[in-house]
């Protein structure tokens, strides 16, 4: 049974930093493509970053760009975001996920996904 669970968030003023963390376990995730994504009230859960486990490509989302970093720890199973210059509309829930691949669907789009972990808030205060 693959889990997958989130760590990291909390309260920080704007301008600050934090780093999320997701551990894996469950599965073999060499084939794996792991998001990030948010999702704040009343809005749709939108991509903030992945990465490819193996092969270490990422996307980000442009909002993000310059600001945050998806990295892996392939011993750890674990998947990091670093996030620097936060900002009060960075506020959301924030979600691991796991895609296995190959697959025809987008990494872009939470469909993509087979496993998500339950979030942990992020809130930026101004």
């Amino acid at each position: 049974q693959v889990s997958l669970v989130e760590s990291g968030g909390g309260l920080v003023q704007d301008g600050g930093s934090l780093r999320l963390s997701c551990t894996s376990s469950g599965g073999t995730f060499t084939s794996y493509v792991m998001g990030w994504f948010r999702q704040a009230p009343g809005k749709e859960r939108d991509v903030v970053a992945y990465i490819f486990w193996s092969g270490g490509g990422t996307y980000y989302a442009d909002s993000v760009k310059g600001r945050f970093a998806i990295s892996r720890d392939n011993a750890r199973n674990t998947v990091y975001l670093q996030m620097n210059s936060l900002k009060p509309e960075d506020t959301a829930v924030y979600y691991c996920a796991a895609g296995s691949t190959p697959q025809a669907g987008i990494p872009r789009l939470p469909s993509f996904y087979h496993y998500w972990g339950l979030g942990t808030q992020v809130t930026v205060s101004s």
